[in-house]
This record gives C-alpha cells, structure tokens and sequence, in this order.
C-alpha cells in the first residue's frame, strides 16, 4: 500500500503541472504540501491503482457552508423553508465558480460526472488525476473523499417471541391521550420499502414526493429487495393487520429513500442526495413537504469517527428534523461507537432486551468524534426479539440496533403529533428527561441516559415546563484533511444459510478505481459499514469537579427529615440574604428565588445539557456575619434533590458538612443539627429526580 500511494503522490504532482497548462491557476494559492493532505488516503489510493487518464468518483466539500445558526425560532413551516434557502443560497454563491471550472474540463474530457449538492455544500467529481490533484489546490475546498460505497444490511430474523416492546416504551398511553402519530411524516433511509404489505401500504404517504431512489433503478413505486427497511419501517408505523399492533406511530404516514441499490450497496453521494431530497422532496422550498422524523438504521463498521454526513445531519437539525441512527452492532467491548451514529448532531440509540439487560452486539461508548464528555449511546431502546414486517406481507421476530431506532423515531411521531413545532433541540431533550436510568447511576456508556419512555418524555411538555432554547450549532469537528486509515478492497457478501442467529461470510472483491467499503457484520444483525475513515483524536474524558473546600462532618451532627416539620423558632436567617449559585436556567429562576419568602417562586438550576453535565448542583446563601445556625429547611418543587449535603463555613472556603442523605423524597425537607457558627450557608447536590432537570427548589431556610 505504501508503494501505491508513493506512486499516486508522485503522479498528482506531475498530473499539476499537466493541468496547469491547460486552465489557468487563478484560485490557486494552496501550498503543494497542504493540497496533499487534501486528498484522503483512500483517494491517494485509488488513483494509484487507476490507469493512466482513468476517472475516479470522489466527494469534494467546499470550505464556505451555511451559517444555519441564522435560522430563529420559527414554526415548523417557516425553519423548513428558510434553513432551505440558507443552504441553496450558500452553495449556489460558493459553487459557482467551481461547477464552470469543472464545466471547461468535461469538455476537454478530463472531467466525466459532476453532482452539485447544496445541504452539505459540496460536489460529487468524476475526473482523473490531474483534475483532481489541481482541486486540491484550491483554497476554496476543505477536503476530498472517496465516493465510496457501502454493502447493505441483511435483514433480520432470529427466534424470539414479542409484542412487549411496545409497552415498555409506553406507547400505548399515548395512544390513549390520541396521540397515535396523525399528522406526521416519518422517512426511512435503508434498503426501501414492501409497499403491498398490509400493514404499510395504507401508511404510505403517496404522491411524487414521496419516495426516492438515488439510482433510479425504481424512480416510481416503492420497493425493498433486501427486507431490512421493511422491517425497520413495521416498527416504526406499522398497524396491526397481523393481529398485533407493531408500530409504534400506527397512524403517521411514511416516505422513504432507497439508499441502497439493488446489489445491496449504497454510495456516499447516493446517501447525499437522499438526505438532500429529504429536506426538500417535491423541489419547492415554500412547500413544508419533508419528513419530521428521519431514521437511519445503518451505518459504517469502523469504530473510528467518519464525519462525512456531519453537515447533512446539522442541517437536518436546523430544519427542526432530529437525526435518530441505530447504535451499530460492534460490541459489547467499550470504544465501539459507529458512524454516523457517533457524530455530534446524530442520536445513536442501542438496543435492550425486555427485561432491560443490554443487548451482548450493542456498541458501546464513548464517541470517537472527539466530543466533551461524551456519552454513547445516547438512549437505549427495545431490540430483541421485535415482532415487524417483512418484505414477503408477512411478519418475523428481528434482533438489533437496527431495531431499537424505529422504537425512538416512531416514539417522536407520537411527541410531535402533540407538539408540531418542537425544534430538534427541544426533541432531544424530550427523549433524554424521559429516560428510565438503566446500568450505573446516571448516563453511561452503555445504556446512555437509559431506556426510552415516552410517556416520561411526554409529561413535562404537556405540564407546560420550559423547554431548552435551541442552541446554534456547536462547533463541530471538521473532516480531517489527513486522514491515516487504510482503506481495504471492497467486501462481496456470500449466502450462507441462515441460522437462527443470521451471520453471514464474505469474501473481498477488489475494486480499486472506484474505492468500495467492508462490511463486518456482527453475529446477529450485520449493518452497512464502510472503512474510510479518519484517525480520531483521543477522546476527551469527561471532567470532573475538583472540590474547593475541604468538609468535615461534625461528629455530633443530628438530623431528620419530615416533609411537614414545623421550622424552628425565630426569624428566617437566609431571607432576602445574597446567594450565589451553580447555575440557573433564566432570570425568572434566578437563585434569589429561593430566599425571596414567596411559595410560587423557585430557583431552578440550568437543564443539563447530555454533551456536558455539571456533576454538581450548589446553592449558597451569605448570612451577612457570623452567627449560630442549627436548622435548615429545604423547600422542593416538582423536581429535587436525592443525593445532597448541608454544609456551614466561616469563610467560604473551609466547609463542614452537618448533614448529608441519598435518599431525598422532596417536598419539605427539615434537617435540625448541633449549632453551629457560620456565615454562609450551602446545600451541595449530586443526584436528583430528574437528571436533567435537576434543583427546583422553592426556599431554602436558615434558623438559629
């Protein structure tokens, strides 16, 4: 491989030269060397092994994308339409000059197909060498990729028994309110879709728009020659024409992208265009035809990070669209996160069996991409033994992440039939306050925030609780322009029968001018996996909090707990007193909230964000002077502390703790101890009610 690629170095910077002399160099003002690092390894590869002149298929991204941080808040409607424009505007400014360079070389006949893409900004190239050798030296291009391909997912089948699945996630109760999906789209990008099943061809949203084929090997009717979308789709909207209900959302309707074709493999600009139809599928921006839920129950097998689609996925964000991707099948060992389900704007969800035990194939975190305090999963959701639909009308028991998905995007149907205009932000959000915690306390690398349940996801909005603002995209790791990793000829499936268990053999077909990907299936559910992807940075361990102070217990410390304890005699000591606070959600709920003596007033502390939770949620109130303290009353509203200390300092910096629980109940928490002098007053939290949520506390009171 070494040799090859020495050899493909030497000839791009011979093919510059070539170039040069036939277009002029104007935008040229790239360093040789940095060009170089343009170009992946995988391309450097490819056209190694090409012939003298012979074209190769690419993915080049342009350096300029949209600010999609300018969208607002808008409804459903309004954030559609203009995260459209932002982006077609951005791509038909920044693309220009491109697409007419590219123009001149088709002509010469150095350059073959050119597909222009506005939601990531970028073109999918067929040139040779030298073209590409002169794109890399263009200031205007961040990087170029292969155009790889990628083997489709078998379908699943395995033999258990279940209809529990839908129970677990609480769907039912939704049903109940009669929230059952009406109204909302969902899409699917897998192998397609078995449109005469009968519990999906009434669902089918119908019309032009709604279906799409990146090959146009079906331009017009939906179909699936593998069986894993229908199987995926069953889950997320299928009725019960089988005599039991199936789908989670069995009133919302359904598009879909066939991103893989009928070979069973998908290429990256395939899976580009399917995502940029999707965002706009009738071609009329005024017009809010896309999908509101989008599930991608496939991804690559590397566990190294692949931002390919980061761009795509942000856009989608933008438009209100919640990116929800199967977790992969690469465990059970720690550090096996796929892509794209390990990209910053994607929701990876794994899978668990009924009884909540992890599924043994789930991929477990944390995230390759680089990420603060990152969590992998970030869910966990029913995946073994799922009764759905099958490609031939009739049903089977599946096995997998590709499985557990369709429970969270069907389960955002049913929130978004309540709640149309909840930005992907707010969805997310939703989802991760309803968790049940499974595994260690908390959010893990395992379970994530927990189990979907969407009952829990659904009460606080229809309690009217504030909902997180969205946040303009975060800065967002870029494609390495260097990628290191090795690219491996392409993988061919070979049949092999089907187990009860399904695994599959495979035998390498090379294919070196256009770069194809490996598939490595897991044992029971192998999923479409690619290998070009870049060497990740180490990732970022999640912080912790370094205590500043140093606590010690007082040995004749006492305490009680009694939710309707009378406060002791004599005035309230931390009313009206300065306090200072971990953090707080608004101006609204401020920490003087709690000092200010009204019963409807609280201070709530900032909504955990799932990227990186404070560990530790503090409240402390400045006496004013020194003076004998002996009780303090804790005031809760609906979400409190379970996990927390009471401690007194003369300084602010020294602190002895006199009480400490883990087992906090809320309402009105009264802990009497020995006296003691202190100025300043802290109530120190580590566990809570609701993870997220965290301290909504009314009062906090200081008696002698």
């Amino acid at each position: 491989m070494k040799y090859s690629v020495l050899l493909a170095l030497a000839f791009i910077c011979l093919s510059i030269l070539h170039l040069m002399a036939i277009y002029p160099a104007q935008a040229d003002s790239t360093p040789a060397a940095a060009s170089e690092q343009k170009v992946s390894a995988e391309v450097q590869e490819a056209i190694g092994a090409a012939a003298p002149g012979e074209m190769v298929r690419v993915i080049v991204t342009m350096r300029d994308q949209a600010r999609l941080d300018q969208v607002g808040r808008l409804d459903r409607a309004q954030r559609l339409q203009r995260v459209i424009e932002l982006l077609q505007a951005r791509a038909e400014v920044t693309q220009q000059p491109l697409r007419a360079w590219l123009e001149r070389g088709r002509r010469e006949g150095v350059v073959g197909e050119v597909v222009p893409y506005w939601i990531f900004n970028g073109l999918a190239v067929e040139a040779n060498a030298a073209v590409i050798a002169q794109l890399a030296r263009r200031p205007d291009i961040i990087h170029i990729t292969p155009d790889a391909s990628i083997e489709a997912p078998a379908p699943m089948a395995v033999d258990y028994n279940a209809e529990a699945n839908l129970s677990i996630v609480n769907a039912p109760a939704l049903w109940e309110l009669g929230y059952r999906g009406q109204g909302i789209v969902v899409a699917s990008m897998d192998t397609g879709v078995y449109l005469n099943h009968p519990d999906l061809y009434a669902r089918w949203r119908g019309g032009s728009n709604s279906w799409f084929d990146p090959y146009n090997q079906h331009p017009n009717t939906p179909v699936d020659m593998n069986g894993h979308g229908t199987q995926t789709m069953g889950v997320m909207v299928g009725g019960d024409a089988g005599g039991t209900a199936i789908g989670v959302a069995p009133d919302a309707r359904w598009i879909a992208v066939k991103i893989f074709d009928d070979r069973g493999r998908a290429s990256v600009s395939g899976i580009h265009s399917g995502y940029q139809w999707l965002l706009d599928p009738d071609g009329d921006p005024s017009t809010p035809d896309a999908p509101h839920v989008v599930n991608n129950s496939w991804g690559f097998s590397s566990t190294y990070c692949n931002l390919e689609f980061e761009y795509d996925l942000q856009a989608l964000r933008a438009a209100g669209i919640l990116p929800v991707f199967s977790a992969g099948n690469t465990g059970p060992y720690s550090g096996t996160s796929t892509s794209p389900a390990n990209n910053p704007a994607a929701l990876a969800v794994g899978a668990v069996d009924d009884a909540g035990n992890i599924y043994y194939f789930s991929a477990r975190g944390p995230s390759s991409c680089g990420e603060p305090a990152t969590i992998f999963p970030e869910l966990v959701a029913p995946g073994v033994g799922i009764r759905t639909s099958n490609r031939y009308g009739s049903y089977n028991d599946a096995t997998g992440t590709s499985l557990a998905a369709p429970h969270v995007s069907g389960a955002l149907a049913l929130l978004l039939c309540a709640y149309p205009d909840l930005a992907a932000a707010e969805q997310e959000q939703a989802l991760l306050n309803g968790a049940v915690d499974l595994g260690a306390v908390g959010p893990d690398n395992t379970f994530g925030y927990g189990r979907l349940d969407i009952l829990a996801s659904y009460q606080p909005l229809s309690s009217g609780l504030p909902t997180e603002t969205p946040m303009p995209p975060t800065e967002t790791p870029v494609p390495s322009a260097t990628p290191t990793a090795t690219w491996t000829p392409a993988a061919t499936a070979t049949a092999t029968p089907e187990p009860a268990t399904p695994t599959a053999t495979f035998t390498a077909t090379p294919e070196p001018v256009t770069p194809t990907a490996t598939f490595s299936p897991t044992p029971d559910l192998p999923t479409a996996t690619p290998t070009f992807t870049p060497t990740p940075e180490s990732p970022t361990p999640t912080p912790t909090l370094a205590p500043t102070a140093t606590w010690t217990p007082l040995p004749t410390a006492t305490a009680t707990l009694a939710p309707t304890a009378t406060p002791g005699s004599g005035a309230n000591l931390a009313l009206g007193r300065p306090v200072t606070v971990s953090s707080y959600q608004d101006d609204a709920h401020h920490g003087s909230k709690a000092v200010d003596g009204q019963a409807d007033t609280y201070w709530q502390s900032k909504r955990a964000t799932w990227r990186n939770p404070l560990p530790s949620e503090w409240i402390t109130v400045d006496l004013g002077s020194q003076m004998a303290v002996g009780q303090v009353v804790l005031a809760w509203d609906t979400y409190y502390a379970t996990h927390y200390t009471v401690q007194v300092s003369n300084d602010g910096s020294n602190w002895t703790t006199v009480f400490n629980t883990t087992t906090g109940n809320g309402g009105t928490d009264t802990i009497s101890f020995a006296p003691a002098t202190a100025r300043y007053v802290r109530m120190d939290s580590t566990g809570w009610s609701n993870f997220l949520l965290r301290n909504w506390l009314k009062e906090i009171e200081v008696y002698e």
